[in-house]
């Protein structure tokens, strides 16, 4: 575990979205800890558009019962050693954190909605990654499914924009490259 923090610049460039966690489970406490400070990302008039639905710990296992009937509706036709197989993606994390948005209906508020629980979102895995704890900021196509909704409580009007998974890794990987300012800056005038 990290005793000392990073920078902002080593906690944005160093950050990977994990996709191989360990299974060790993560601490309930740790993770309300970085939703605490995660929430001073910046939002137009502090509307703090979000809300988040967390699993750690013994809530675990009813999640991973959730989401193996939503993404495996005949998972009683397959063995256990496929159905482990199968599962892995979603028993591997040590914790999830679903963020929920409302969908507000002037177009304006939703952009700026967005923008704000994404800059959340980058906060709580930056915060995470601080504290040694991967993350990987998930859209699947079942977040929005009824019985997924309902087993989250999502009300109408809300949209669940992302599946955190949290945990902890044993390898960090690769960076890709990435585009410099001279591939994507313009300076105005010129």
């Amino acid at each position: 575990m990290n005793t000392q923090s990073l920078s902002v610049r080593e906690a944005i460039t160093s950050r990977r979205s994990i996709k191989l966690f360990n299974g060790q489970p993560v601490d309930r406490e740790e993770l309300l800890a970085i939703i605490d400070d995660a929430v001073w990302a910046p939002n137009h008039g502090n509307r703090e558009p979000w809300r988040v639905v967390i699993a750690c710990g013994k809530e675990l296992f009813a999640l991973h019962d959730v989401l193996r009937d939503i993404t495996l509706p005949k998972w009683q036709e397959l063995t256990a050693e496929e159905l482990e197989k199968q599962m892995k993606k979603f028993t591997l994390p040590g914790g999830y954190a679903f963020v929920i948005v409302p969908e507000d209906v002037r177009q304006k508020e939703r952009l700026e909605d967005l923008g704000a629980v994404s800059s959340f979102i980058q906060n709580m895995q930056l915060l995470a990654w601080d504290k040694g704890i991967g993350s990987c900021w998930k859209t699947p196509p079942f977040l929005d499914q009824p019985k997924f909704r309902e087993a989250l409580k999502v009300q109408p009007g809300e949209r669940i924009i992302a599946m955190l998974q949290v945990g902890y890794f044993d390898e960090i990987p690769k960076a890709k490259q990435r585009k410099t300012s001279a591939e994507i800056v313009t300076v105005f005038g010129e």
